[in-house]
């Protein structure tokens, strides 16, 4: 029986891989997590309840024990792994960090992305500490052979959440509610800018498939789902779903930047989103040949959009975006009236 140790394990990606690997033949599964959504969990799986941040209280709990493989789904700055290096040093076969697509070297030189594209984007500091980790612990592959495997995740959701590029910090329900009081949304750019959304089940097959993965080892991989889309397209498949009328608001990215400090779209929109992507996926598959995305982005937001409707605790609204919404477009239909 292979051992498997998740730190973290229940969110938006994790909780999907922690579902497939409890069927998954010859796997064990624990979770080191605080206690959310340990309700959801299936059966099978074991639960350390600690805080990863009380470094000897996990040493203490992890003492003799020994992993095929660690992930750690949150760990965001170097120090971080720098801690998990401690724990798991000599202690795993591989050790999976989960870092991210919006890595990748804004603004982008070339529109197809593959794990060798460079990595550096200057706006948006949650993207530079992730490739500060990524650069220790390739380091520490290269210069002790530790057995470091990194995930690049574009923009994975599951059905608890419509994945959209402008919302506010309370996620983006108000968006889906000003749709429904057909009210305009915002869009950045002119919607025609290029995104791949993967819902997280999809995510996980491939996942899974690196766990153990002679392939993996010392080696990056993007996990993203091949379908392409136009951000007309996603926010039309929304609005369609919800059996109402599309009706955006073009604002430019760099504009939203300025007006929305509050809402950090420097980095989510200019360091990620508003540039156009095409991931190749071909490394991906050759180390995972059962890996075909098969829920394309109607089938999931159908999914998202019935959960969420019948779920009242997902549906949290949130008023200072939506007056933020109505300022920005309030104030450029002015500006218009003025030139």
């Amino acid at each position: 029986m292979k051992e498997a140790l998740f730190i973290g394990g229940t969110g938006t990606i994790s909780m999907a891989i922690t579902r497939l690997l409890a069927k998954k033949p010859g796997w064990h599964l624990t979770l080191l997590n605080r206690g959310s959504r340990t309700a959801e969990l299936p059966e099978g799986v074991d639960v350390l309840s600690l805080d990863i941040n009380d470094e000897a209280a996990v040493s203490r709990a992890l003492q003799g024990k020994t992993f095929d493989t660690v992930c750690d789904f949150i760990g965001f700055i170097p120090a971080q792994v720098e801690r998990d290096y401690r724990l798991f040093n000599g202690k795993t076969k591989q050790y999976i960090y989960i870092s991210s697509a919006s890595a990748y070297k804004k603004p982008v030189d070339d529109v197809y992305l593959t794990e060798g594209t460079t990595l550096a984007n200057p706006y948006w500091e949650y993207s530079r500490n992730k490739i500060y980790c990524e650069e220790f612990l390739f380091k520490k592959y290269r210069d002790e052979g530790f057995p470091v495997t990194v995930i690049r995740p574009s923009h994975t959701y599951d059905n608890r959440a419509v994945p959209l590029g402008v919302h506010g910090n309370k996620g983006s329900y108000q968006v889906l509610k000003r749709m429904l009081e057909g009210k305009p949304v915002i869009v950045h750019g002119d919607g025609t800018s290029l995104w791949a959304m993967t819902y997280n089940e999809d995510f996980a097959i491939a996942f899974v498939g690196l766990m153990g993965n002679p392939h993996a080892v010392g080696e990056a991989f993007q996990i993203t789902n091949d379908e392409i889309l136009t951000w007309n397209q996603i926010y039309k498949t929304i609005a369609d779903t919800l059996k109402v009328e599309f009706k955006p608001y073009y604002v430019s990215s760099a504009f939203l930047a300025e007006v929305g400090k509050q809402y950090n779209f420097e980095g989510g929109l200019v360091g990620d989103k508003a540039n156009s992507y095409i991931f190749n996926n071909a490394k991906l598959k050759h180390a995972v040949p059962e890996f075909r995305p098969s829920i394309h982005f109607e089938e999931g937001i159908r999914r998202c959009i019935e959960n969420i409707m019948s779920h009242p605790e997902f549906q949290v609204e949130d008023p200072e975006f939506d007056e933020w919404s109505d300022r920005v477009i309030e104030a450029l239909e002015e500006a218009k009236k003025k030139i």
